[in-house]
Order: C-alpha cells, then sequence, then structure tokens
C-alpha cells in the first residue's frame, strides 16, 4: 500500500469520522498546546493532512483562521461541506512537497501526520515546508506515534519519534518549548503512544 491520494480517498470514502483510527472524540489534549500559544484574535493556523479533523471547528471557535491541507480531496470536501462559509483556505497538496503558492502560519499544527512520511526526501520536504511556512516567533506542534508504538496506522508503515528526533528534523531556528508522552485510546480502544512536542520558531 502506497502513501497515495487514491489511498486516502478510498479511507475517507469508505468510514465516518468516528470510525476513523485518530479520531480524538476529546480534543483537549491538542487544544491546550493551541492555548499555551496565547495566539492572537486571527492568527492563522495551519494543519496538514486535516482529513476531517473536528479540531476545525473548535479553532474557528477560538476565532483563528485556518489552512487545512490535505492528499486526499474527499476528505477536504467532507469537511467544506460541514464547515460552510468560514475564515479557512483549503489546500489540496502534498505535504511533502514545496508549495506553489506562499503560505504564512502563526501555528503549524501536526497532529499524525509527519509519521507518515518514511523516506528522507519526503521528510527533508515536510521540514522544508514547515521553515517556509511559519513565521519568526510562531508555533510548531507535532504528535506523532512514539518510539515503542504501533509500527502501522491506515494499512501504512510509520516512523516513530522522539523529542530529539523532532527537533533535528525543524533545526536551530526552533525551541523546544514543552513536550509530553501521552497515550491515546483509539475508537477500537487500543493505546497508541504519542510524543507530543511544541516548538517557538526564533528571530524577529
Amino acid at each position: 500500500m502506497t502513501n497515495s491520494a487514491a489511498h486516502w480517498d478510498n479511507i475517507f470514502n469508505a468510514k465516518r469520522d468516528a470510525e476513523l483510527g485518530w479520531f480524538e472524540r476529546d480534543l483537549e489534549q491538542t487544544l491546550k498546546y493551541v492555548r499555551c500559544a496565547n495566539l492572537h484574535d486571527g492568527a492563522c493556523i495551519f494543519i496538514p493532512g486535516a482529513g476531517t479533523s473536528h479540531l476545525a471547528d473548535r479553532l474557528l471557535d477560538m476565532n483563528h483562521r485556518l489552512v487545512l491541507n490535505d492528499l486526499s480531496a474527499v476528505a477536504l470536501q467532507r469537511a467544506k461541506t460541514r464547515l460552510g462559509n468560514k475564515p479557512i483556505e483549503y489546500l489540496c497538496a502534498d505535504i511533502a512537497q514545496a508549495f506553489n503558492k506562499s503560505v504564512d502560519v502563526d501555528f503549524w499544527l501536526d497532529r499524525a501526520v509527519l509519521h507518515f512520511l518514511t523516506q528522507p526526501d519526503d521528510i527533508r520536504g515536510y521540514f522544508n515546508n514547515v521553515r517556509h511556512c511559519v513565521r519568526p516567533g510562531g508555533y510548531v506542534l507535532l504528535a506523532q506515534f512514539a518510539k515503542g508504538g504501533a509500527s502501522k496506522c491506515a494499512g501504512l508503515p510509520l516512523k516513530q519519534y522522539d523529542i530529539a528526533d523532532m527537533q533535528t528534523g525543524l533545526g536551530g531556528e526552533f525551541e523546544l518549548v514543552s513536550h509530553e508522552a501521552f497515550t491515546f485510546i483509539n475508537p477500537l480502544g487500543q493505546h497508541r503512544p504519542y510524543t507530543y512536542g511544541l516548538f517557538q520558531r526564533t528571530g524577529k
């Protein structure tokens, strides 16, 4: 199985939101890091691999603007149908490839996307996009499968992360603000250890 648009379109066509293995019924674990950044009203939050996540609904309630990215056009259309006419930009693009437009964001929120990239070139492409998009003073939240946890999700192999791996990918421009180990219990009742890391870009 490959990490392709067709693969993800098939998943989103076949399952309701609450049946997806990464579905968060309780969003507090992720949202607390957004609050920690103390963003201003209207701050732009970029969600790579947004899928149909209900994080978007809560972030809109917090008066933020959103850029929702996904490889799956099916997922983005479902999100658009649910969210309606809101301050959202939809970007159907491979997060490992350079974007064909400028995207400037205050907070990059990645829950369970980076770990699907297993090839070095794709990982480098992902982090290049982070560095090109996140403004000085902006934040990056990476929440990925932890080392020693599950090695597959959605039929795909994963790369597991610890804080050192995240810091290496981001580089010296980003400083660690907060991190923790967290065990997510997915809709099937399975325990999935995660590494959460919040980083801030230095400079003005």
